[in-house]
């Protein structure tokens, strides 16, 4: 079958444009079949990163009809089925280099971000832990399950290329460095699990700034699920932490206890609690009153607070949940 791809080309630091390749090929044959051809056969000057052809590497993710995959793993078959181009035209497949990283040339990215933020979780057993010259570092087969679903992520970029939360938030470590960062805090051999869960709670920049927009989970191709293991983190956070630490867990804390009071948030209380940490933060309750202000202007301030039909279910449920975690 005729198939034409078009590739987002483009030179470090100049605008992108899109070239587009008629190509005849099989629906068995993968994206990445297809721009070797491509290469090999009509275009010597198009670049992109590839090495092991067998989903192990990561090296040959792009964006391969608007969402970040392996083109060693996706074929021309599925892609086509899932656009459902009309059948009178030639089907189109569009490929474009990951997104949150800065082209260098064509499909190839600049993926110092990247690395460097993983770099900042320090993914990697404490140096204290290590040294014990006397044994090995042995370990149960439960204690190592622990560890099997991080230790797939083959450092793809395709959970960073889709970050919305990275896109706005130049601070934020991204989904791959939070996943890695979860592999340490469950590994039973590491000294530091204090130290770095203060660090991952640290504003925006760690678990906190994460928009759970579910875009991670969604394209990873090793079933890693970053944003699982970020709520993870959340949770040996919160388990180790008060609500008058910070906001953010004074935020989640909150959240979840007027819920349970009411079936759902009393506007008023919520308000200051978490930003004015129960009358303790004088700064934080000021900074409510110009909102205040203009929500009674307008009528829309509530003088008092019902609680919702079947509170007492939502609390089961709420308390279900927490039972289940604290079994697992």
């Amino acid at each position: 079958m005729e198939v034409n791809f078009k590739i987002i080309r483009q030179q470090q630091n100049s605008a992108a444009v899109v070239e587009t390749y008629l190509l005849e090929t099989e629906s068995s044959n993968t994206i990445l079949d297809c721009l070797n051809r491509i290469k090999w056969e009509q275009d010597g000057t198009l670049a992109f990163r590839k090495n092991c052809r067998n989903t192990i590497c990561g090296s040959c993710a792009m964006r391969i009809n608007g969402r970040s995959a392996l083109a060693c793993k996706e074929n021309v078959g599925s892609e086509l089925a899932r656009l459902k181009n009309p059948a009178n035209n030639i089907p189109e497949i569009t490929i474009a280099p990951l997104g949150n990283m800065p082209v260098i040339k064509d499909l190839v990215v600049d993926m110092s971000s990247f690395w460097n933020n993983l770099e900042a979780v320090t993914p990697y057993v404490s140096t204290a832990a290590r040294l014990v010259p006397e044994r090995e570092f042995l370990q149960t087969p439960e204690e190592r399950s622990l560890l099997d679903q991080t230790g797939n992520c083959i450092m793809c970029g395709a959970c960073y290329s889709e970050c919305n939360a990275r896109e706005v938030n130049p601070d934020f470590v991204g989904p791959h460095a939070l996943a890695k960062a979860y592999r340490m805090v469950a590994d039973l051999r590491d000294s530091d699990t204090a130290d770095r869960l203060e660090n991952y709670n640290e504003g925006t920049k760690g678990v906190w700034g994460c928009t759970r927009c579910l875009y991670c989970d969604a394209v990873c191709p090793m079933e890693v699920a970053p944003l699982e293991q970020i709520t993870k983190i959340k949770q040996e956070i919160l388990s180790h932490k008060q609500a008058s630490d910070s906001r953010s867990i004074r935020h989640r804390k909150v959240l979840v206890d007027l819920v349970k009071a009411g079936g759902w948030i009393d506007e008023r209380q919520f308000g200051v609690q978490v930003v004015g940490n129960y009358f303790k933060d004088l700064r934080g309750l000021l900074s409510l009153a110009p909102l205040g202000l203009r929500m009674i202007a307008k009528g829309k301030f509530p003088l008092s607070f019902e609680p919702s039909e079947g509170t007492e279910q939502v609390r089961s449920l709420i308390e279900a949940v927490k039972q289940e975690e604290g079994e697992r």
